[in-house]
């Protein structure tokens, strides 16, 4: 799981993924805030995704999953499968059977799944778009992921 600002992916030790077994599913649970991360050009001048970003910067693929949750409802708002009120986090991801076991870990701990689509979709569900932060089952947060917009707001641009 890689749950570090992205200013400090970079400096993530050389290899660190070295002897992890082939199909290991590596979570990208970050968001680019620039006023806290700097200026990464690829992200906000070539379009780049942050997790398209971090998985270049790792060499390894990744799955966008946890982004968007609050850290307490983890804790506080499991639920079981079926339950009228569990919650629902989009995941994204080009791998697959990564998408598969991350999503079966989310679905262990309490919360359905929405997929996402690809890295190159994990937009959807970054920071500013209707899905962030939204505490909501399956139906809710699929419409708020086709609602989000590419466009980025004045304050992430600054």
């Amino acid at each position: 799981m890689v749950t570090v600002p992205l200013k400090a992916v970079p400096n993530l030790p050389k290899g660190i993924l070295d002897g992890a077994a082939e199909n290991v599913a590596v979570i990208d649970t970050g968001n680019y805030y620039p006023q806290r991360d700097g200026r990464i050009a690829a992200i906000l001048d070539d379009g780049l995704t942050e997790s398209r970003w971090t998985a270049q910067q790792i060499g390894h693929p990744v799955v966008k999953a946890f982004n968007g949750t609050y850290a307490q409802d983890l804790l506080d708002r499991p639920r079981p499968a079926g339950a009228p009120d569990r919650l629902a986090l989009p995941v994204a991801g080009d791998d697959e059977a990564a998408k598969r076991v991350v999503r079966a870990l989310i679905d262990e701990l309490g919360f359905d799944t929405v997929d996402s689509g690809g890295l190159d979709d994990s937009w959807r569900q970054q920071p500013g778009t209707p899905v962030y932060g939204l505490q909501e089952g399956v139906d809710a947060v699929t419409k708020a992921l086709a609602e989000a917009s590419p466009e980025r707001t004045p304050d992430f641009q600054a």
